[in-house]
């Protein structure tokens, strides 16, 4: 396995600074955000496209520090009724990742709203009361399917081989079975973007999801999720409230390791490596009360316990 981290989380850096940090941690690689819900501090998305200059100093930065790019993230909501600029963002990227030899893309699968006639999006989490059935269709059959059918074929012909699809509330696709649904009728250029912090506060278990999901895993993002048992006993998982107050929420993202310690993460790795990946942890920065770099550190000491670096090597004794 190989460790990085997404670029929004020293967002408040340069370019060049958060490179800098980048080697000085000892990660191999970092995930480039480039707009979508990112201000995508650190990258732009139109030079990028329309100057070969301007993508071969971006290639060299990494380079000169001896690092990868991880990925392009381009998470946002594609499928907004209205704010076209998503989708946008989404086919900027891919085509950018082709021009830039990347094979992953991260996104999110989009989330329209319930009707055509509707302006909001609008996120079923119920089965009752039976218009929530129509809602689905709508959403799924009329919108969803003919847009990753348009964007698998784009990923194709810009030599994209993998859209790795966060698991991620406010979407279609945000857990397993939703992910399969997508993936049996757009094919294998979309898989899983496994983020352990969504399916915590959602009441899902990742070291199960990473076991049920096996080869359809394209990504990993490393983010802990604190559940705040007090407030959930009064409020529930389905959390509205503020999420820079964290006392009164019932769940927050939280520095690895405050919401779960080293043997989860530990467990997780090896269900990672059961389920036959073995590719990038991308840490996700987003703790509102640690320092941004501190809180980075940690998750990057953490992790170099926990994960398997080396191939496997054992071999039984013909005895």
């Amino acid at each position: 396995m190989k460790l990085g981290f997404v670029s929004d989380s020293l967002g408040a850096l340069s370019f060049d600074d958060m490179l800098d940090h980048a080697a000085r941690l000892g990660v191999s690689g970092v995930e480039m955000n480039t707009g979508g819900w990112s201000t995508a501090p650190h990258l732009d998305l139109s030079e990028l496209n329309n100057s070969s200059r301007a993508r071969k100093r971006f290639r060299q930065a990494f380079a000169d520090r001896d690092l990868e790019i991880v990925s392009l993230n381009a998470n946002g909501n594609p499928l907004h009724p209205v704010d076209r600029g998503q989708a946008d963002c989404l086919v900027d990227t891919i085509r950018l990742a082709g021009e830039l030899g990347v094979k992953t893309v991260c996104t999110m699968s989009g989330l329209p709203a319930g009707n055509p006639n509707d302006t909001m999006p609008n996120w079923v989490v119920s089965s009752w009361p039976p218009e929530t059935q129509d809602i689905l269709r709508y959403q799924w059959e009329e919108v969803l399917f003919p847009f990753w059918t348009g964007i698998v074929a784009l990923a194709r012909d810009a030599g994209v081989e993998r859209i790795a699809l966060e698991l991620h509330g406010n979407q279609c696709v945000y857990n397993v079975p939703s992910l399969m649904q997508l993936r049996d009728e757009v094919g294998p250029v979309v898989g899983a973007n496994l983020d352990p912090s969504h399916l915590f506060w959602m009441g899902a278990d990742p070291l199960v999801a990473a076991e049920a999901l096996g080869e359809a895993i394209y990504h990993v993002h490393a983010k802990d999720t604190m559940l705040n048992a007090p407030a959930q006993a009064v409020t529930s998982l389905l959390e509205t409230g503020s999420l820079v107050d964290i006392p009164s929420r019932s769940w927050s993202y939280v520095t690895l390791g405050y919401g779960h310690g080293d043997e989860w993460w530990r467990q997780f790795c090896y269900r990672l490596k059961m389920a036959g990946y073995d590719g990038w942890l991308s840490i996700e920065q987003e703790d509102m009360l640690l320092n941004t770099l501190e809180g980075l550190e940690r998750s990057v000491d953490l992790l170099k316990r926990a994960m398997p670096l080396a191939a496997p090597d054992f071999q039984t004794q013909a005895v």
